[in-house]
């Protein structure tokens, strides 16, 4: 039986506990570049003792950035300050991941205190958003553009050089964001997928585009790295996406060399009624873990050490990753440790402190 603080191996990678820290938007770049900002941010939660600490999503394209002020991972000259992160990160015996995404038709849009809606041309935004359908995601957000075959193409390729450009950085392990109505949750949901095409109708159709980015990134990525992919188990709408779609696609996944499923929900249409509560999504990482014979991580309201212990302890995941809860306490697995009776190793800076 698994604990919090046992390592988990995944291919070559060993990460010393199970506790990650998911991908949180910052809204703090300009031209997708990282700064001192995400140094700090990450590198903090590094130091605090996380078993994997994740960038925040990271834009393949420009387009493809939420907000004009996404980091983004588009270009070669993205590397360079990445790599700096990615080396703090690694001295203090954190895993670094990057999440590689595309917003799809919820990019374009203004960072949540700028009140989260379209941003013009004039403002730092761009015309050119992209969907599988041009479906608005909701009033005040940009009208998509229906993708060509010719652009569906072009994304793949988009997740494939990012992913190489991750691995110059030297991070371990990537996950694709196919979660939260972005674009690839965009493909594989009937409510916002109405194309006629091998892209639409069918769950096969569906699943296609991110089946061929899996496989694209997976040429990119050697075989010794760990990938993930974020989902959403559920659009929490009777007509949407199901647990039982993703119990299918983690099973369709697996043999294409997806390692670690991270278990999110919601977000493709606006004003669901979610019942939300503590570790309300966690049952969604148990089925799949159990049905598709997937690793997985549960994520959602994780908030105490207690809690997250018995997510492993009970075999409902392989991993916990932990959002809001690092933002307020960076250091969340030294205290957990504590409070759980688990031996770890503070930072020689800090060891004065742990007792």
């Amino acid at each position: 039986m698994a604990q919090l603080f046992e390592s988990l191996s995944i291919r070559s990678i060993t990460f010393r506990n199970r506790i990650f820290v998911s991908p949180m938007c910052e809204y703090s770049s300009h031209d997708g570049f990282a700064n001192d900002w995400h140094l700090v941010h990450l590198g903090s939660r590094a130091v605090g003792g996380a078993g994997l600490v994740f960038t925040e999503a990271s834009a393949v394209t420009p387009e493809g950035r939420i907000s004009p002020e996404d980091l983004g991972i588009w270009k070669d000259e993205h590397i360079d300050f990445l790599s700096r992160i990615v080396e703090f990160m690694k001295q203090q015996g954190a895993i670094a991941g990057m999440q590689l995404a595309h917003a799809g038709r919820k990019a374009s849009t203004a960072s949540p205190w700028n009140g989260g809606l379209q941003v013009s041309p004039e403002q730092g935004g761009w015309t050119n958003v992209y969907a599988p359908t041009a479906i608005r995601f909701a009033d005040g957000y940009p009208m998509p553009i229906e993708m060509t075959l010719t652009d569906i193409n072009g994304v793949c390729v988009a997740f494939g050089r990012a992913a190489q450009r991750a691995l110059a950085a030297g991070f371990e392990v990537i996950e694709i964001h196919a979660a939260h109505g972005y674009l690839l949750h965009e493909f594989l949901s009937p409510l916002s997928n109405r194309r006629t095409d091998q892209y639409g109708g069918s769950f096969e159709n569906r699943t296609r585009m991110l089946k061929e980015i899996v496989t694209e990134v997976r040429e990119s990525w050697p075989d010794r790295l760990p990938l993930f992919v974020r989902i959403s188990s559920t659009d929490w709408v009777e007509s949407g996406w199901s647990i039982e779609d993703s119990v299918k696609l983690a099973r369709d996944l697996k043999p294409l060399g997806v390692d670690f499923i991270d278990c999110s929900s919601g977000g493709i249409v606006p004003k669901v009624k979610i019942p939300t509560g503590p570790g309300y999504q966690t049952h969604f990482a148990e089925r799949i873990r159990r049905e598709a014979d997937v690793l997985t991580g549960a994520v959602g309201m994780i908030t105490s050490p207690a809690q997250a212990d018995t997510i492993i302890r009970t075999e409902q995941a392989d991993a916990v990753l932990i959002a809001r809860e690092f933002l307020r306490e960076p250091y969340f697995p030294l205290h957990a440790a504590k409070e759980i009776g688990q031996q770890v190793t503070w930072p020689k800076q800090y060891e004065r402190a742990k007792d």
